[in-house]
């Protein structure tokens, strides 16, 4: 005799097998997705390991450069009174600013590590935005106000360009100087 169904009508052990058929058709129907699943994936865990790299390698080290070097020339060659109190004002602002680039990349850093290491992870958007959205104002900043103003104080002598030129290629090239003879310093 057979078997009933939950509705009582007759069940038959075959359909339980065409039923098993159709779960395992789902799921190989979602496997099928992954390949083109898979680089996005590598490419969102390469960004993210590259933009780890650089950011604690130049946009750290540019902010401190401009901090050790650039300010100080600016300010020791501008003139006393209403130029240098111009100045100083907008250094204090991108001084500020380089810490709010950095207080905000300190809150999206942990999730970049996530995402690096292929962890699942969730990215706050609004922590991105407030980095891109800070750091694109202060580079705008930088480059329409500081920078100019930068060229024409240090332009009035050229020994000070000179010598700003010449801090910066020192600290850029002594490391490989030192690396390349360590074993005969």
């Amino acid at each position: 005799m057979g078997q009933t169904d939950a509705a009582g009508g007759a069940h038959s052990p075959i359909e339980d097998f065409s039923q098993c058929h159709a779960g395992i058709l789902s799921h190989l129907q979602q496997l099928g997705q992954l390949p083109a699943l898979l680089e996005p994936a590598a490419q969102a865990r390469r960004i993210a390991a590259d933009t780890l790299a650089f950011f604690r390698e130049a946009v750290f080290e540019h902010h401190s450069e401009e901090e050790r070097e650039l300010f100080p020339a600016v300010l020791s060659s501008a003139t006393a009174g209403e130029e240098r109190q111009r100045v100083q004002a907008i250094v204090n602002a991108l001084t500020a600013e380089h810490r709010k680039v950095e207080a905000a990349w300190t809150r999206l850093e942990p999730q970049l590590k996530a995402v690096a290491k292929g962890h699942n992870t969730t990215m706050r958007g609004e922590d991105l935005r407030e980095l891109v959205d800070t750091y694109r104002a202060h580079a705008a900043y930088e480059e329409s106000v500081f920078l100019p103003l930068s060229q024409q104080i240090l332009g009035r002598n050229a020994n000070h360009l000179a010598a700003l030129g010449t801090a910066l290629h020192m600290r850029h090239a002594l490391p490989g100087v030192l690396e390349r003879f360590a074993g005969r310093i």
